[in-house]
């Protein structure tokens, strides 16, 4: 994804955004609030906005998808973190801690930085969680898309 910088969201909107991706069905948002624990009327706020992005379609009472922009910052989402996983897995976490750590400081890192250490790391193929998508990105800077993968694969 060309158009982002990684930095567009919040922590919350992220996380349901990686819910939203773990589903291959309309989700209602009853069901994204029992997950989270919060009020329906706070996760259809969120909701609206992720729709006003580009990111999600939402069609009262039937439920909540992905787009095809929304899969592919997803796409980008888990590329960030599971890179930041195993870069904190090679300098001695636990797994379980470099997941945990991603999470946490995932929303801070741009997607240059995360180029940068996919570039670095010699663009591996998985990490943390599994196996780690590439976009247009840091393996082919000119704009072609990776050999390996490509958007929203």
């Amino acid at each position: 994804m060309k158009d982002i910088d990684g930095l567009e969201l919040p922590k919350k909107k992220i996380e349901y955004l990686m819910f939203l991706s773990g589903t291959d069905h309309p989700v209602r948002t009853s069901e994204i609030a029992t997950h989270f624990g919060v009020d329906p009327s706070t996760v259809t706020k969120t909701v609206e906005s992720l729709a006003e992005s580009g990111l999600v379609d939402h069609e009262p009472y039937r439920g909540v998808v992905l787009t095809g922009r929304g899969r592919s910052y997803t796409s980008f989402l888990i590329r960030r973190h599971r890179l930041l996983g195993l870069v904190f897995s090679r300098y001695g976490l636990s797994e379980g801690e470099a997941d945990r750590q991603a999470r946490d400081i995932g929303g801070y890192v741009a997607k240059d930085t995360i180029d940068k250490i996919c570039a670095s790391l010699g663009h591996p193929s998985v990490g943390i969680g599994g196996t780690i998508p590439h976009d247009y990105c840091c393996c082919c800077p000119g704009g072609g898309t990776c050999p390996e993968t490509r958007e929203g694969e």
